[in-house]
């Protein structure tokens, strides 16, 4: 069982077909931007997709009819990137983000407690 945290719904389509580290690497590749995914093998065989991921990856992304502007996934990157055991500075490096931001998205992601009250009465 891996401690890397799970895709939210809208990166779980490319994590599944990719797997964790492929989809890290497409999201940092192609995150952000308008893609076209072709679904042919020779055309496939010709993408920048094809050329980082490898042809089969490629056609897979093609064939699941994914939306054509790639998420940038970048506070999902950051947890998984923090769960590797890198630096918030390192994140922030890797990202092009700054490390405030990478604070925040990782800070997001710790369980949160529900403000004391002194006045509220106990329930048991």
């Amino acid at each position: 069982m891996s401690n890397l945290p799970r895709p939210p719904a809208h990166l779980e389509p490319y994590v599944r077909i990719l797997g964790t580290e492929g989809a890290v690497a497409f999201f940092l590749a192609f995150g952000g931007g308008e893609l076209y995914l072709p679904v042919t093998p020779a055309a496939v065989a010709r993408s920048a997709v094809a050329k980082i991921l490898g042809v089969d990856a490629a056609l897979a992304l093609g064939q699941a009819h994914l939306p054509r502007r790639v998420p940038t996934a970048k506070p999902w990157l950051a947890r998984v990137k923090s769960a590797q055991g890198l630096t918030v500075t390192e994140i922030a490096r890797i990202l092009h983000a700054s490390d405030v931001s990478v604070r925040a998205w990782l800070r997001d992601d710790a369980p949160r407690q529900p403000p004391v009250d002194d006045r509220q009465l106990p329930l048991i």
